[in-house]
């Protein structure tokens, strides 16, 4: 297993005009201006990632291209994230594409709760979500979505009850078929149903210590 860097030495060993390391991985934005040239410059980090056997994670919109590395067998940043990080910036100087270092961000969202795991197999159905693991054993448990694209959702232990309603839902929209067999993951997981009084537009859910979440769909709304 390749041996992980610090993070500072991480940074140090990349181009500051295009990666920044943010929680824990080497995350890049480059300004293509125009699709095609997205789709040009993300053939050609594909055709270095083969080479290098190392593939980044990659999302191609207009108008720009974000990129972000990581080792995952080693948990961490390692020399093949920097070699790559390198390579991606030659590939990107040569296309004349800038970066835009202070771009790069990633979101999670904090669950407060009493009894964590009471509210985490809710949360992991009501999302579709999978355990994310961490070499840290110690690490509060959270949360990721499997194919890498919302934000991840951890869980921070409280010592004592908050009487005030909660002010925070999530929304999980859905494909209208899949819909009531979300819902009753969520419930079989350990959730209770709020209201249900505008299904199939959504479905208001609360995990065990009443934080909730809608599962929306598109049907029952006005177009």
């Amino acid at each position: 297993m390749a041996e992980t860097l610090r993070y500072e030495v991480a940074q140090g060993a990349v181009d500051a005009r295009h990666w920044r390391v943010v929680h824990g991985r080497l995350l890049a934005s480059f300004r293509t201006g125009s699709f095609e040239r997205g789709v040009e410059l993300v053939r050609r980090v594909a055709e270095a990632a083969e080479a290098a056997d190392h593939h980044p994670d990659v999302d191609l919109r207009y108008p720009r291209v974000a990129i972000a590395l990581t080792t995952h067998d080693a948990g961490g940043l390692t020399r093949r994230d920097v070699d790559l990080a390198a390579a991606i910036t030659a590939i990107a100087d040569e296309l004349g594409v800038p970066g835009e270092p202070g771009r790069p961000r990633t979101v999670e969202i904090a669950i407060d709760a009493l009894d964590v795991p009471a509210v985490v197999p809710f949360w992991r159905a009501v999302l579709g979500y999978r355990d994310e693991t961490l070499p840290d054993s110690g690490t509060a448990p959270a949360l990721v979505d499997p194919d890498g694209i919302g934000p991840a959702v951890w869980f921070q232990q409280m010592d004592a009850p908050r009487p005030q309603r909660n002010r925070i839902h999530l929304d999980v929209s859905v494909p209208h078929d899949v819909a009531p067999e979300r819902v009753a993951a969520a419930l079989a997981a350990g959730g209770r149903l709020v209201s249900d009084r505008r299904a199939p537009a959504f479905w208001v859910l609360a995990d065990a210590e009443g934080n909730e979440a809608c599962v929306c769909t598109w049907q029952a709304r006005e177009q």
